[in-house]
């Protein structure tokens, strides 16, 4: 008997049809944790060991004819399901995730992911990027923002075929990414594109010029591919924020491209400024030791944000009312 299998026994023991969702996300993308990597190349050397959730290699051959082995694999599975829906529902219990003070606006219409939802039909999802899509720095495949997210939207839709795909490789930027962009998202015929870009750009000294003009040529593929798609700018933490007249560039032109595309930006840079300079939140609060990484609470807040305006164009769209994608989400600049 697999520790799949056992999962699924032991999922009954759940408190709740959400903490089984968030379970069957863990197993079905335990590989993610292993496989996320720096931001930089020269963080490579800190990476922690992720967890494996249900790698195989971490469990040993069942004994079928040995009930004391199963049952012990089974009191395992249970005890493990249960601290996952634990974690999962209780990450803000601490610290609240709240949105900008400054209030949330709309990021605009989503027309081709809001109007599937608002129909029930299938979505696909790409969360494109580097390790902060892949998830460095997260303790668990849950935590990491994608699969947040796919848990929070298959939460307020509970019939709908959602599938969150993600395409995050740590080290890349722009140069990297438009070399993956046709195979690993376009070919994935998405709904939605969330592309976080800009970071390494800014840790590498390239262009920022030059990495916009990429992106921008990036986005008119997607666009032409049928695709919503949003932006996520660099982070706010230390590494970046060393380096903040080539961050500041980066973060302007990014949104400047937005404009002129009239697609959404998800500013993580101020939203991130935000905690720590308007909601006192210490940077290692979010940030994780490295000074370039978010922590589980930072994806999960991130997540929350995000999908958050997802639910809200969703509700605009049943509601007949399509918002401008010039509009932008919690956009204080």
């Amino acid at each position: 008997m697999t520790l799949l299998a056992i999962a699924a026994i032991a999922a009954p023991a759940l408190p709740t049809s959400a903490a089984r969702a968030q379970t069957a996300e863990v197993t079905q993308h335990a590989a993610l944790s292993a496989a996320a990597q720096s931001d930089s190349s020269k963080s490579d050397s800190a990476k922690p060991s992720a967890p494996q959730v249900n790698g195989a290699s971490d469990v040993p051959p069942v004994d079928d004819a040995n009930p004391s082995q199963q049952k012990g694999l089974t009191a395992k599975a249970i005890e493990t399901v249960k601290q996952v829906a634990k974690s999962a529902g209780d990450i803000f219990s601490r610290v609240p995730c709240l949105p900008p003070k400054g209030g949330a606006k709309s990021m605009g219409s989503l027309p081709h992911v809001a109007g599937k939802l608002a129909s029930g039909e299938p979505v696909v999802i790409v969360a494109f990027g580097s390790s902060s899509t892949s998830g460095y720095g997260a303790t668990s495949p849950e935590f990491t923002y994608p699969n947040r997210l796919a848990a929070q939207l298959r939460r307020q839709y509970p019939g709908a075929d959602i599938t969150v795909v993600n395409r995050g490789k740590g080290g890349d930027d722009a140069p990297e990414m438009m070399k993956r962009l046709q195979e690993q998202v376009i070919d994935m015929k998405p709904d939605m594109v969330i592309w976080q870009v800009g970071t390494n750009a800014v840790l590498r000294n390239l262009d920022p010029a030059e990495t916009a003009k990429l992106v921008e040529d990036g986005i008119a593929r997607i666009q032409a591919a049928g695709a919503d798609l949003v932006l996520v700018d660099p982070q706010y933490s230390p590494r970046v924020t060393e380096r903040a007249e080539s961050a500041g560039q980066m973060v302007r032109l990014l949104h400047k491209v937005a404009d002129l595309r009239h697609i959404g930006i998800f500013p993580r840079f101020e939203v991130m400024r935000e905690w720590h300079e308007n909601q006192a939140l210490p940077i290692d609060s979010f940030v994780i030791a490295d000074g370039l990484h978010m922590n589980d609470w930072g994806y999960a807040c991130f997540a929350q944000l995000l999908g958050d305006d997802i639910i809200k164009s969703v509700g605009q769209i049943k509601l007949g009312v399509n918002v401008p994608s010039r509009v932008r989400a919690y956009r204080p600049m």
